[in-house]
């Protein structure tokens, strides 16, 4: 036991849990008792310094130790215990040790027994459920779709017999009016032919009606009612429903690049050649060539679509100034002027936002957007072979806005922004 007050063991030769007997009875003064024997089990070793029995324990160095190293050694400010006791208390944090994990075993066994049970019929019932409403919602999307595809085929077939009749009746009536200046003709030929001077004279009054009968049927005109109606297909469930299959299918999206021969000085492009920056003070030092715009900060794509549909996304929250659309390879790229002002020519179709205010341009007519909120992605699908321009919101699934039209050269996709920075989406 250590010296009481101390933590100490008692002097070097005395046992532990004793106290050191100075002039004990049969012994001179000052002479060492003789080292107890370890304790039954204990198996204490010898230091390798003193010799003596490691019946300690340092706290500070975590070993047992001698009499010696305790009192004179190099742990003699340490505390030290009697090895015993240290073993003792281990022996009883083992005991804690093993009675917790006695009761996390005993909760992970009811958890296994009661709780995963009832969490897996849980989730049987949960999927069955799930895939009831996907199912079903397919079902209600699939009823709806073929309704909406009877409803636009009549409406084809409506409109496709509408024109024909209207074809027919043209055909009929220039038939008849063809007929009536044929006799005519025949009849004015016959007069200069073969009647006599006298008998034409008499007949004036007979030609001149017949004449102004003539004129008074006119030339053929062109007439809307003689071509098919595309309108007629127009439907806003099909619209979206396009517009949303097209930009949700990961094949359907382009790989879209800027074309940097194309970049203004206004423009930066990062290496990864996704974001277009602006810097108002044209720090950029780009190679002066044709193809790129000196003075509004546009860029255009690398690649030029000659048909079918193409769609691409850009990242607009960053910027409250950009425009971004498409355009022919043929639009002005030098000088200040609307020829290289993108949404301001017959050459260009852009969707921009200046501050809040949203707008679709095109030869220099604008038409404004009203949204509920600004857009953080922008889609731009373009439909060639169909004749539409059509932009997105593919976080809320919303069409802002479409615009139809007859392209009838390859398109680019052209972008300009005047205020922090866009970037493509891959």
């Amino acid at each position: 036991m250590a010296q009481e007050g101390t933590g100490l063991p008692p002097p070097v030769g005395a046992e532990p849990g004793s106290r050191s007997q100075a002039g004990a009875a049969g012994g001179s003064a000052g002479r060492a008792e003789p080292e107890p024997e370890p304790a039954a089990g204990l198996g204490w070793a010898s230091c390798p310094e003193h010799g003596r029995e490691l019946g300690w324990f340092c706290a500070a160095h975590r070993l047992p130790v001698c009499a010696q190293c305790a009192r004179l050694g190099g742990c003699r400010a340490h505390r030290v215990t009697a090895l015993e006791a240290k073993a003792a208390d281990l022996r009883n944090k083992i005991v804690d040790q093993c009675e917790k994990l006695q009761l996390q075993s005993a909760a992970i066994t009811k958890y296994m027994a009661e709780v995963l049970p009832g969490k897996n019929q849980s989730a049987l019932s949960a999927a069955s459920w799930a895939r009831e409403v996907v199912i079903q919602r397919l079902i209600f999307v699939r009823n709806v779709c073929e309704n909406e595809e009877q409803r636009l085929l009549e409406k084809v077939h409506t409109e496709e017999e509408r024109t024909h009749q209207s074809i027919l009746t043209q055909r009929a009536h220039w038939t008849e009016s063809l007929q009536k200046l044929a006799a005519l003709r025949t009849y004015l030929v016959d007069m200069i032919t073969n009647v006599d001077d006298h008998g034409l004279v008499h007949a004036e009054q007979e030609i001149f009606e017949r004449t102004e009968a003539a004129e008074g049927i006119l030339e053929p005109q062109e007439s809307e009612k003689l071509n098919f109606n595309q309108k007629c297909v127009q439907s806003p469930l099909l619209h979206q429903l396009w517009a949303s299959a097209v930009l949700s299918c990961a094949t359907g999206l382009e790989e879209v690049h800027v074309d940097e021969k194309t970049i203004s000085p206004l423009l930066a492009l990062s290496e990864d050649k996704k974001t277009l920056a602006f810097s108002p003070k044209k720090t950029k030092p780009y190679p002066d060539c044709p193809e790129r715009f000196d003075h509004w900060p546009n860029a255009l794509g690398t690649r030029a679509f000659h048909k079918g549909t193409h769609a691409w996304r850009i990242c607009v929250d960053k910027s409250c100034a950009y425009k971004l659309g498409i355009s022919y390879g043929s639009l002005q790229r030098k000088g200040p002027g609307n020829a290289a002002r993108l949404g301001y020519n017959p050459f260009s179709w852009v969707f921009s936002r200046y501050d809040k205010e949203f707008r679709f341009s095109h030869n220099s007519r604008h038409q404004a957007v009203e949204l509920v909120k600004c857009p953080t992605q922008v889609s731009v699908l373009v439909d060639l072979d169909g004749g539409e321009v059509l932009f997105y919101d593919p976080t809320a699934c919303v069409i802002l806005h479409s615009h139809r039209e007859a392209f009838t050269a390859p398109i680019y996709p052209v972008f300009a922004v005047a205020d922090q920075s866009i970037s493509l989406i891959q």
